[in-house]
This record gives structure tokens, sequence and C-alpha cells, in this order.
């Protein structure tokens, strides 16, 4: 590559990493058209544990639904970024995710430890996320009684057979 071609891959990245960041943002701060907004309109969204989406629209709607609730807090700390090129307009991202959601109307702390495989697109000038694609790695789930007192009621590695308590 030559300088100018690595100057535009450092851009493009850069770009990229900023892109997930809103995107995560976003989502903590319930910010639905925002979240649209980094999703191309087809884009896919497999997130584990809920139904799998083939466009945005279907998936904002849900968020919406779930997470921008006044009970609801989340925060998504995203990091270990991993960005490939396959092409000048197509890249994979790889990302470790620590979710971390205070429910006060269920009396419920969750956290999950998640894996992020995403591809991004360059569309019209700017980079989109095209598919989204999260595992489960850890699981801790807390009741939290009307004294404050937390209780695990479920941990483990987030598969079928996670313990519970």
């Amino acid at each position: 590559m030559n300088l100018e071609e690595r100057v535009r891959r450092l851009e493009d990245d850069r770009a990229i990493r900023d892109l997930k960041a809103r995107y995560l943002r976003a989502c903590d701060l319930k910010q639905p058209g925002t979240v649209r907004d980094c999703l191309l309109p087809g884009a896919r969204i497999a997130y584990e544990g809920f139904p799998q989406f083939d466009n945005r629209e279907d998936f904002v709607a849900i968020y919406e639904q779930m997470g921008c609730q006044p009970h609801i807090f989340d925060i998504h700390h995203g990091a270990n970024g991993v960005i490939s090129f396959s092409a000048e307009d197509r890249a994979t991202g790889q990302w470790a995710l620590t979710f971390h959601n205070i429910d006060l109307a269920g009396q419920t702390i969750t956290q999950f430890g998640i894996e992020y495989d995403d591809v991004y697109l360059r569309k019209d000038n700017r980079w989109w996320i095209a598919e989204t694609v999260t595992r489960k790695k850890s699981v801790l789930i807390q009741q939290v009684d009307d004294a404050g007192n937390a209780k695990v009621i479920a941990m483990g590695d987030g598969g079928p057979a996670f313990a519970s308590t």
C-alpha cells in the first residue's frame, strides 16, 4: 500500500470504531433515531437470546419497546475491537462487550459478557453496520428485594445450562 492508501485505511478504521461507539452510546442514551442511523436499512441483527432481524426498523421497534423505558438503565462498554478489511468498502469487526442492565420495575441487575462479530459496508460515502451478531460468554442476574439486598438468581456462561440458584 502506498502512503495515501495507508492513510485512507487508518481513516476508515477510525470511522468504523467511531460508528460502533456511536451505536453503543445511542443504546445507552435511549436514542432510537441514532441507533437506526448506524444500521444499514437491510442490516442483519442476530443477538443471542433475541429474534433475528433482517432490517433496522423491526429491530429499532423492539429496542424502543424494551430499552427505552424510564425504569431501564443500560451500559454497553465495548472494548478490544479488531477491524479487518476484506475490500475497500467492506470490513469486519470483533468486539468484547460488557453489558450492564438495571431494571427498576423488575428489580433485577443483569450483566452479560458478550462477543460481537460485525460486518461494515461503506455506502453513500459513509460506513454502516451491515451485520451484527452476538454470542453470550457470561451471565450474572441478580434479584433485588425491597430492602436493597441482591440475590444471585443465575450465573454461568450464558449457554442453555447456565447455573441457576
